[in-house]
């Protein structure tokens, strides 16, 4: 009922909250917590939670996920005193941004030729074009999106639910803008007969057959691309220098350009870029 009543942020953000309140309702209830409203939460319950899932050696990241559901749920029935702001209060230190060498992938003709649905094979090019999301591909619309010298994405799309725009900087993203708007005319890449999670999942059935399962890879070499092309030199991650080895004037340069990849990929802190770029 709390879910339904708040739809913050994008529907697959409100899906992911949502299997994770169902969770801990259901670890509460193992834990001896019984009988819970949406008001019930107490520090107790959050403390207790905090430990089982350290007990579980659940991943850092995972963990302050679902501390970030917690404070959703707080926050909303008017209870947000009763979690600390600090994660480390609960023993789940900080997450490491520092890449373990590149994630980056590029989709070939070769790759793109094996899956035969073309509204897959446009959101997997405009991932790679653009640094989308899988999400902000498939519900993308150009009819929308397309503001001649950038693309604006609606924060429906994306996570969090935050818009952002992106420019349009080579021959080669307008022409597939061209391509989308072709084959999707008016619509996004989801077929009208199906809804939004019906195409996901084909999307992830033709990917993996391809060899593209791990899409997210697209972005980080747009990230890659653009920050060579914005500063001028490689990413550490691509092989380019790392921050000590840089004169004062070149990390003015990398700062100013990590800032606008950030912003650019729907990331509010520089400190996000380092996944993507190293460090």
């Amino acid at each position: 009922m709390l879910c339904r009543r708040n739809r913050d942020g994008s529907r697959a953000t409100q899906a992911g909250r949502l299997q994770v309140l169902r969770q801990v309702a259901d670890e509460l209830k193992a834990l001896g917590f019984g009988q819970m409203g949406a008001r019930s939460l107490k520090p107790k319950h959050v403390d207790t939670l905090a430990q089982q899932w350290q007990a579980e050696g659940l991943a850092a990241g995972t963990r302050k996920n679902r501390m970030a559901a917690l404070r959703w749920w707080a926050e909303k029935v008017g209870k947000p005193a009763v979690i600390a702001r600090d994660n480390t209060v609960y023993g789940i230190e900080a997450r490491d941004f520092v890449a373990k060498g590149s994630k980056a992938i590029e989709v070939t003709q070769e790759a793109l030729a094996r899956i035969e649905d073309p509204h897959i094979r446009l959101a997997l090019r405009l991932q790679a074009a653009f640094g989308l999301r899988r999400e902000e591909a498939l519900k993308f619309r150009v009819s929308y999106a397309d503001q001649g010298d950038y693309i604006r994405l609606r924060g429906s799309w994306c996570k969090g639910g935050r818009p952002r725009t992106v420019p349009v900087r080579t021959p080669r993203q307008r022409s597939l803008l061209a391509e989308v708007r072709r084959v999707a005319g008016d619509g996004s890449l989801i077929p009208g007969s199906l809804r939004y999670i019906d195409q996901l999942q084909r999307f992830k059935f033709a990917t993996s057959k391809a060899g593209l399962s791990k899409s997210h890879g697209l972005r980080h070499h747009y990230a890659q691309w653009l920050f060579r092309r914005q500063a001028g030199w490689a990413a550490p991650a691509a092989g380019g220098p790392v921050l000590q080895q840089l004169t004062p004037a070149q990390r003015v340069i990398h700062r100013r350009v990590r800032l606008q990849i950030s912003a650019e990929l729907g990331h509010g802190r520089e400190s996000i870029t380092m996944v993507y770029l190293g460090r």
